[in-house]
């Protein structure tokens, strides 16, 4: 430890004036031992870029929807060799206060394939040092040996008895991007109050072990096990609970194509399609390998649509294929495309896949319970912002729905819950192609939601049907559900807290808006304050999230419409849409009415050009 003079001296080489800002530059150089990201915080202090330091140093990242998640790079507000100790090393803390037996129970890690030349990041190196964390504390780590894809984590996690699992991904998120997702000891995604203790673990427990640093650690110690063989067997085994109709799919003429956007995906869905029966889907050649630049894609998330499935669609095309899925790069989302008769791709809505996997689901648990009581122990889960099918499928059906925040931690708690209670969730997505066939995993899971996709095409197919006109076919039965998602971006947080802030007072002080593209607003739910018109007491029924902005407006023609922040990226997010009772309905005069009020609910109450908000682009 240097003595204050050298303290002070150092300090006085980066000296800002701003002693908070000196504190945290002097922290960086003598704990980063990266010497590429080092470097970067000793530039910017040479420079002077007293804003640039700020950002980096003088914010630490917090607990979002999917766990930690920010760019690459030196800082602590970043993803780096550094923070990923700090964060490693605060777990440490809390789990050995929570678990008594965690000497024992140890825990799960993996990577996605992610990598970022200027900082020397990558997931795998970024997981080597979450385990030298543990390991030189005679923590026992069930560390990967290889990529794999998110669902295995926590299914890694329930099946070994560990007592947490940490993913080291960003998802869908841009190349910039990584992150460290933290699953509890029943496999779901943490929550309050545990991300709340971890991250002041972490501020309690910031400067870096010695021992932390050590990357090779995980090859010599004896601590270390490889869950890889294991996991993959029992994984593939238990997808039996998902496949129905084994004698269907080996005789299906259907051909499928598979794009991993460049990421974990390839390997592990061939493998569930032979598991369940079927010959190996197609592999998209230039997106089948990880790349970390995903180089063929604007964009490495299959939820924006035509435009990133380009490659899919083409090679479909030449090979005969009618079905397309893409699994995004750690495989825990699934987007589906389908050739229509007059030759045109319809890539379905993340509300509309829904409402087809939860049809099937339903349909096949039917078929092996013919005892109508045993529906009442029967759940399916939705997040709040997405489409209210299974609901409509709820009601006619006897079964129970329930809705969640958004994001899949809530879901997979609200699994757990019912689980112990002795209900079975038979299905659970989030609109934005986040999908969990039945309940192996208490998170969302595009390998398995693959295969059960391919099963239920393949179904069809032997009734003369369709993906899509099944999907009319259950609009029909439950009422034609038309929605709208999409976003805009804001790299500004305090333009995002006046947007929202503009809304509360909209009609004056506390007086939200009362009218929408034309139509009364009859209700208001806003779960950052906790507020919720429709109910006597005017509280929420979900929990209150005051570190994230989401409003929610009920309109007079029945239109039920929600801005909210994401929890991963800088955007603004919004939902509609339109529940018609079942039956025909006029679907052009719903989606004309739909558009009416999405249009309003975005140029009235975000004010884009205003707040130079940046419009979706696909």
């Amino acid at each position: 430890m240097e003595d204050n003079g050298d303290v002070n001296a150092n300090q006085n080489c980066h000296a800002t004036g701003d002693p908070q800002l000196d504190k945290a530059i002097y922290q960086w150089i003598n704990w980063d031992r990266n010497p590429l990201t080092r470097a970067q915080i000793e530039a910017l202090a040479r420079e002077r870029d007293v804003v640039e330091l700020r950002r980096r140093l003088c914010s630490r990242m917090a607990f979002g929807t999917a766990g930690l998640r920010a760019a690459m790079g030196a800082g602590f507000s970043r993803i780096n060799d550094l923070t990923i100790i700090q964060s490693t090393q605060g777990m440490y803390k809390y789990l050995s206060r929570v678990f008594p037996d965690f000497g024992s129970r140890g825990l799960v890690i993996g990577y996605d394939t992610r990598a970022q030349e200027a900082s020397g990041c990558t997931s795998e190196r970024l997981a080597r040092l979450t385990a030298a964390v543990m390991l030189c504390k005679d923590i026992p780590v069930y560390l990967f040996s290889t990529y794999v894809p998110t669902p295995f984590v926590p299914y890694a996690v329930k099946k070994l008895g560990a007592a947490a699992g940490v993913m080291v991904t960003a998802s869908h998120n841009r190349k910039e991007d990584n992150g460290y997702k933290v699953y509890w000891h029943n496999g779901a995604q943490i929550a309050s109050p545990h991300d709340k203790e971890i991250l002041r673990c972490i501020e309690e427990s910031a400067e870096p072990w010695a021992e932390a640093w050590d990357e090779g650690l995980p090859d010599s110690s004896p601590l270390r096990r490889d869950p890889l063989a294991t996991v993959t067997r029992l994984y593939t085994e238990e997808l039996a609970t998902v496949c129905f109709h084994r004698e269907l799919n080996v005789q299906s003429p259907l051909k499928f194509v598979h794009s991993s956007f460049h990421g974990v995906g390839h390997n592990y869905v061939q493998q569930a399609f032979q598991a369940c029966g079927f010959p190996p889907p197609i592999p998209v050649p230039e997106q089948r390998d990880p790349d970390p630049n995903f180089s063929t894609v604007s964009c490495p998330n299959p939820e924006e649509g035509a435009s990133v499935l380009e490659l899919s669609l083409r090679l479909a095309e030449r090979v005969g294929a009618r079905v397309v899925l893409a699994t995004d790069p750690d495989a825990d989302r699934l987007a589906v495309a389908e050739l229509s008769d007059k030759c045109e791709w319809k890539v379905f809505t993340g509300n509309e896949l829904a409402a087809l996997l939860g049809w099937w689901m339903l349909y096949n648990w039917k078929e092996t319970h013919s005892d109508p009581g045993d529906t009442e122990k029967v759940y399916m889960l939705a997040t709040t912002v997405s489409s209210k099918i299974l609901k409509a499928f709820a009601q006619m059906e006897g079964f129970h729905f329930e809705e969640t925040l958004p994001g899949f931690k809530w879901i997979g708690n609200k699994i757990h819950e019912l689980e112990k209670t002795g209900h079975e969730v038979i299905f659970s997505f989030e609109e934005s192609i986040g999908f969990l066939c039945g309940s192996m995993v208490p998170d969302k899971d595009g390998v398995s939601a693959a295969v059960v996709v391919a099963e239920m095409a393949t179904y069809l197919h032997t009734k003369n049907l369709t993906l899509d006109q099944q999907l009319q076919n259950i609009y029909e039965t439950y009422g034609y559900h038309i929605s709208k998602t999409s976003y805009v971006i804001c790299n500004d947080p305090p333009t995002v807290k006046r947007i929202f802030s503009r809304l509360r007072n909209f009609e004056g002080d506390n007086v939200y808006p009362k009218s929408c593209g034309g139509y009364n607003i009859i209700n208001v739910r806003d779960v950052t304050t906790g507020y919720d018109s429709a109910q006597p007491d005017q509280k929420c029924v979900l929990p209150v999230t005051k570190s994230s902005q989401m409003v929610t407006f009920t309109l007079q023609n029945g239109i039920v419409a929600t801005l909210r922040t994401s929890g991963t990226e800088p955007k603004i997010k919004y939902y509609t849409e339109f529940c018609a009772p079942p039956g025909k309905s006029d679907i052009t005069h719903l989606e004309d009415e739909l558009k009416k009020v999405t249009c309003a609910l975005v140029d009235e109450f975000l004010e884009p050009d205003k707040n130079n908000l940046i419009r979706r682009h696909v």
